[in-house]
């Protein structure tokens, strides 16, 4: 994807501003959230246990529950403490030629997680040792791939803040 030229760029971000002036009130005026927070979000595994040892024995994600998926017999529902109550799951689609993890419109760019800033640091060393080729920015953030190809950030920002910025 090519970069927008200038007169493109200032289009974009005048957009972008008309936006957030129309749709987003001060935090003193928001109306309350319909949601409790974010249940999980369910992303592809082509193989369980490698899934496993990703998520529980490098990142240190807890696997709390692995049951029959109900709308795929065969096939697994497993899940992963990401703390805060929420939870990372996975499905692996057995027999399925799902095909590789592709960034498309609708789908999936990737899932941050907050982690303790110490704690992010010690994931970091974790990514090295483990070969896993990562992204840094802004010195808080360490952008990945699974083992299947899903982008997943880890953060050391607080949750409701990005990069020093109040976003909640």
């Amino acid at each position: 994807m090519s970069q927008p030229d200038a007169t493109e760029a200032a289009r974009l971000a005048e957009t972008r501003e008309s936006l957030r002036q129309q749709y987003c009130q001060p935090a003193g005026e928001r109306p309350a959230s319909a949601g409790r927070g974010l249940h999980h979000t369910a992303l592809i595994s082509g193989d369980v246990e490698r899934t496993i040892g990703f998520y529980q024995g490098v990142l240190e994600f807890p696997l709390t529950e692995l049951i029959e998926n109900r709308d795929y017999p065969g096939s697994s529902h497993f899940f992963f403490n990401i703390g805060n109550s929420n939870l990372l799951a996975f499905f692996d689609f057995p027999g399925l030629d799902v095909g590789p993890y592709a960034e498309v419109l609708g789908g999936l760019h990737h899932v941050a997680i907050s982690v303790e800033p110490e704690r992010w640091r010690h994931l970091v060393g974790k990514l090295d040792e483990a070969g896993v080729e990562y992204v840094i920015h802004s010195e808080v953030s360490a952008y990945f791939r699974d083992p299947d190809g899903a982008r997943i950030e880890i953060i050391a920002d607080p949750l409701g803040e990005m990069y020093g910025d109040q976003v909640l």
